[in-house]
């Protein structure tokens, strides 16, 4: 198969045509030619207006719920809804039924998802049955294809254990990615600790609950000389631990999610249960310091924490319902459009540059002879999201109706390509 495309700018440091526009002709899925206008016969011809092309998008911290809860997604459903957000590449976590603990349960999605346009990459469990007990056979799931290792939406409380699991995978230069949350703090808490929260009459979960952790965490990764990767960071305070921690050579790398840039405890006043996250949305003021933490370079990478639900977890009680939300097919815009001023250099490095640096992926430079590995979009689009957009199997998103600026456009990867023309 032949595919061109043509006037596309590359965002990509590490490709010679960087900062370019080109056109790039890609033969059975390899980048034949590149050049300033090529003429070609092809298969399928990609053109659009404000057209840029960069290494694949990574995700780092999806549910795609397979095996156990496919009512709530798929391996398949998930994959579209990742490439109708430009994603390549997603890391799955491993709170399924079973729980991917073992050598078998990640050669299950490897195996079940091997044709699918999107890389599905196993996060494979630090302890078995994610229970924080006993640590799970994590050097038989990494010579299976486990990328990194974490017990998913559930932070490791154990200190002695998860050190243990930090020594363990020195041995291979694993990365544990943790959820920060110390669980005896807030036990019963249901979003942020705040004025919102006494306003509502509802239990707050204090952000010390979180800041506790990363500082607990970073220790750990200190003494071991190990790597570790905390998600879902949503105050200054963690970020300041971190800063100073990167700053003394510490192996520590942070995401944060998209809801945390674009909402924050106030938006709960309707007792909207679509609202309910962990970590809970912080304050207002904490989500500026994220933005901004975004453009000083502080936050490393984006992490949707797609978690999808259907109807009967989310549509009741506040205190009942499931925290989480949908967010691949958003990630992108939402990003694009809650931080103000964000270059298109760092949308790509927090997408692809770094979380392939991370977790020690192939870059995906975009240059003649290599594999093509590619997100289309443009970055310049208005756009409103409607659910006609929604590929995932689950519609618990805030996000139908809301106007963006910035839009994926599709992935060529594997030699398939997804391209949303309008």
């Amino acid at each position: 198969m032949k595919l061109l495309i043509k006037q596309a700018r590359v965002i990509d440091p590490l490709s010679p045509h960087n900062g370019q526009t080109i056109d790039l002709l890609i033969e059975n899925g390899q980048i034949t030619r590149i050049n300033k206008n090529i003429d070609a016969d092809a298969d399928q011809i990609i053109k659009a207006e404000g057209l840029h092309i960069s290494p694949g998008w990574v995700d780092i911290f999806s549910d795609f719920a397979d095996p156990g809860f496919e009512h709530k997604e798929s391996l398949l459903s998930g994959a579209a809804a990742a490439a109708a957000g430009g994603f390549t590449d997603v890391f799955v976590i491993p709170n399924t039924k079973p729980v991917i603990h073992n050598k078998s349960s990640v050669e299950y999605i490897k195996q079940k998802s091997r044709d699918l346009a999107v890389n599905i990459h196993p996060l494979g469990a630090v302890t078995n049955n994610t229970e924080g007990k006993e640590l799970a056979e994590m050097y038989d799931m990494q010579n299976s294809g486990s990328i990194a290792f974490s017990d998913g939406l559930h932070c490791i409380q154990s200190s002695g254990l998860l050190l243990k699991a930090l020594q363990y995978v020195k041995a291979f230069e694993g990365v544990i990615i943790q959820v920060p949350e110390d669980k005896t703090i807030g036990a019963h808490g249901l979003m942020n600790e705040g004025i919102a929260s006494t306003r509502l009459g509802l239990a707050g979960k204090p952000s010390m609950a979180e800041e506790l952790m990363v500082e607990r965490d970073i220790n750990l990764a200190q003494y071991t000389n190990s790597s570790i990767h905390l998600t879902g960071i949503s105050t200054r305070r963690s970020l300041d631990y971190i800063t100073k921690a990167k700053k003394e050579g510490i192996r520590v790398s942070c995401s944060v999610t998209p809801a945390h840039l674009y909402f924050c405890d106030e938006d709960v006043s309707g007792y909207d249960s679509i609202f309910k996250l962990n970590p809970p949305l912080r304050s207002s003021q904490e989500r500026e310091n994220l933005k901004q933490a975004i453009l000083n370079g502080e936050i490393d990478c984006l992490a949707s924490h797609h978690l999808p639900h259907e109807n009967d977890s989310k549509v009741l009680e506040f205190e009942y319902a499931k925290p989480g939300m949908i967010a691949l097919e958003t990630a992108f815009a939402v990003l694009a459009t809650a931080v103000d001023g964000i270059p298109v250099a760092k949308l790509v490095d927090m997408l692809a540059i770094n979380p392939r640096r991370i977790f020690k992926m192939d870059p995906a430079t975009i240059r003649e002879g290599n594999t093509a590995c590619i997100s289309l979009f443009d970055p310049n689009r208005n756009w409103t999201f409607t659910g006609n957009d929604i590929k995932s199997l689950s519609r618990n998103t805030p996000f139908i109706g809301k106007a963006f600026k910035g839009k994926p456009l599709g992935i060529i990867n594997n030699g398939h390509c997804h391209f949303i023309a309008s």
